[in-house]
Order: structure tokens, then C-alpha cells, then sequence
């Protein structure tokens, strides 16, 4: 029967999924399931220091797509099958929409009382990062800085050099569409930006390292909308990059977390979850895997206490709400879709 079980498991795994098992460094037989986006190499820290508080769990961390997380979490609960202890991912809009669908529960976690009103939903989606969208660009093309504001930007795309700029491919990437969506909302001169972009040659890609290659090889002078978080630990390795947090208005976007109805140890879900929100964890997100922590409590130049400190107002980052399902719409999509692809495209 085991051997039956095994297999029906492998079949089950999507084809990408990396299976990376933990063991308890004191055995007791308990296991904890995470389904997770963040590559297992920079989650290793993350668990290693969890099973210091709790020696006796083997953490099972399966490295998964947003949209796999979402359909594994769906299809093992619907038949009634045990699922994962705990998602964390970083497509928001889908994470949402799991709770809002009924596939999570209320978590009680200690520091849940004192997280940002934002950054929580009805005690069970919570955000654990805080990731900037900056412009990124090449340093010896810029002595005298970059654009700084998407004004400025909108007057450099006017004279700048063919193909020298790059950006996300929205249909390609869940998190570029996110920006995009957002700047509609707080850039009234947004689609006249995405036009001059248009005439300028834009490059798309599918990943934020794509567009943080390219700048730091010289074939781009320019990227707009880059995930902070990546650019940020590369720009203090490499001499050419440079970054920039937008003066007019920064989006942030967030990596959220839940424990799913149907998890067959939810009580350490919980434990797990409530770890990545203690300070330890949030340290650890911002010092270790560079990813900038929700939490106020931890300080530092990229934190985003450090950057409300300086922004203010400006940061506007996406709050875990409901109002995230509108970016799911089909219809919606289909035609922010076609005014990206004509206005690349040249149309007025």
C-alpha cells in the first residue's frame, strides 16, 4: 500500500516542483508541509533556524509556481485529501483568492494583534515582505543620475536611444501585471509613459533578473518596475547597477502567507507562520535573503521601517484585501492586455 501511496505522490508532483526534505535534527516522527515560490537554496536559513525552536519536526518544503501552489491547495482539498501546512507565495492576488474561496483558516499567531492593517486579512493571509518597485540602471550611462520620477522618465523616453530600456512582459509575469495595474491607479499618465516606452524600443521579459542582466551588461541603460528585493543584493555586488526608489511614488508588493483548511498539521503551519513573523524570521527575511521586512521592529537602509521613514505617503504598498480578485477578472486582463500590446506597438 505504501509503495501504491508513493507513487500516486510523484504522479501528483508537478512536473517543475523541487522536493527538498528537512529532517528533524531530533527524530519524533512530526512533519511540517510548506508549499512555498521562494527558491528551497534561500529558504534553507528560514527552516534550519525554525527547527532550532522545534528540533523535533522534518520540514517537507516543495518549490513550487504561484499558480501550482493555488491548483495543489484546490485539488487535494476538494478530494478531501490532507494538503499543505502552510503556503507562502508570492502571487498575492492568488493567495487571496484561495481564503476568499474558502481553502484557508484563521491562524492564531503571536504578533498577529500588531501587524499592519494592510498587511493582514481576516487573520488568515498575511504579508511577511515588503518588496519596492525601483528603476534599475547602468551606472556609466548615467553620470549625472537617472530619472527619478516617471515625469522625468516620460521625458527621458523621448530622446532616448532605441531598445535601451526594459521591463516586465505583463502577460508573462504575474507580479509585473500587478505594477502595472497599480501605476494605473496612481499615474494618470500612465498609457502616454507605456507609448513613449513603445517608441523607444522597450524590451520585455518574463523575471526581474532578466531586466537586472541586461542593465548590468550595458545592452539596457534603463529598467522600470524591477523587483527591489532582486535588484538591491545585486546592485551592491556589481559596480554597474544602479537602483532608484521612484520620488513621485512607490508600489510595494508583498510575499503572503496562510494555513490552508485542509492541512493535515496545521498547529505547525501555525508555528512556521508565526515564526516568519517574529522578529527572528523578519530578520532573517531582510539580513539573510534580502528581502525586505514587514515588520517595524526591524531596522535597517532597505527595511521598510527605514523606508517609511523616508518616503512617507509615496510608499503605497498593495494591501492583502479582496480588492486584489480584480486583477484576476478575465475580461479585465484581456483588455489591459491589448491597450499594452497597442500602445507597445505604437497605437495612439
Amino acid at each position: 500500500m505504501w509503495i501504491l501511496r508513493a507513487l500516486l505522490l510523484c504522479l501528483a508532483l508537478p512536473a517543475g516542483a523541487e522536493v527538498v526534505v528537512f529532517a528533524a535534527p531530533e527524530k519524533s516522527g512530526r512533519e511540517l508541509v510548506i508549499y512555498s515560490s521562494l527558491d528551497s537554496p534561500l529558504a534553507r536559513p528560514l527552516v534550519e533556524a525554525f527547527q532550532r525552536r522545534v528540533p523535533d519536526v522534518t520540514v517537507r518544503y516543495e518549490d513550487l509556481l504561484t499558480g501550482e501552489i493555488a491548483s495543489r491547495v484546490m485539488a487535494e482539498t476538494d478530494a478531501g485529501e490532507p494538503t499543505a501546512d502552510l503556503v507562502f507565495s508570492s502571487a498575492m492576488d492568488v493567495t487571496v483568492k484561495l481564503a476568499n474561496d474558502g481553502y484557508a483558516r484563521e491562524a492564531e499567531v503571536a504578533g498577529a494583534e500588531t501587524w499592519p492593517d494592510w498587511a493582514a486579512w481576516r487573520s488568515m493571509v498575511f504579508a511577511l515582505t515588503f518588496e519596492p518597485a525601483v528603476i534599475v540602471y547602468h551606472r556609466p550611462s548615467f553620470p549625472e543620475g537617472p530619472p527619478d520620477t516617471r515625469a522625468a522618465l516620460l521625458d527621458w523616453l523621448e530622446t532616448a536611444p532605441k531598445g535601451q530600456i526594459g521591463t516586465y512582459d505583463i502577460a508573462r509575469s504575474a507580479v509585473g501585471y500587478l505594477f502595472l495595474m497599480r501605476d494605473q491607479e496612481h499615474f494618470a499618465d500612465l498609457w502616454p509613459m507605456i507609448r513613449a516606452m513603445g517608441r523607444a524600443g522597450v524590451q520585455t521579459f518574463p523575471t526581474s533578473q532578466d531586466v537586472i542582466d541586461g542593465v548590468n551588461s550595458g545592452a539596457l541603460k534603463l529598467g522600470y518596475n524591477v523587483l527591489g528585493s532582486y535588484a538591491a543584493d545585486q546592485a551592491a555586488r556589481l559596480p554597474d547597477i544602479g537602483l532608484v526608489l521612484p520620488r513621485d511614488y512607490v508600489v510595494v508588493v508583498s510575499r503572503v502567507a496562510l494555513v490552508p483548511r485542509a492541512a493535515r498539521a496545521p498547529e505547525l503551519g501555525e508555528a512556521f507562520l508565526e515564526f516568519l513573523m517574529s522578529r527572528e524570521g523578519q530578520t532573517l527575511l531582510a539580513e539573510r535573503l534580502r528581502l525586505p521586512a514587514v515588520s517595524l521592529e526591524v531596522r535597517g537602509k532597505d527595511s521598510a521601517a527605514a523606508m517609511q521613514e523616508a518616503l512617507g505617503a509615496k510608499l503605497r504598498p498593495v494591501a492583502v484585501s479582496p480588492g486584489l480578485l480584480a486583477y484576476l477578472d478575465r475580461a479585465s486582463r484581456a483588455r489591459v492586455l491589448a491597450e499594452w500590446n497597442a500602445a507597445l506597438e505604437g497605437g495612439e
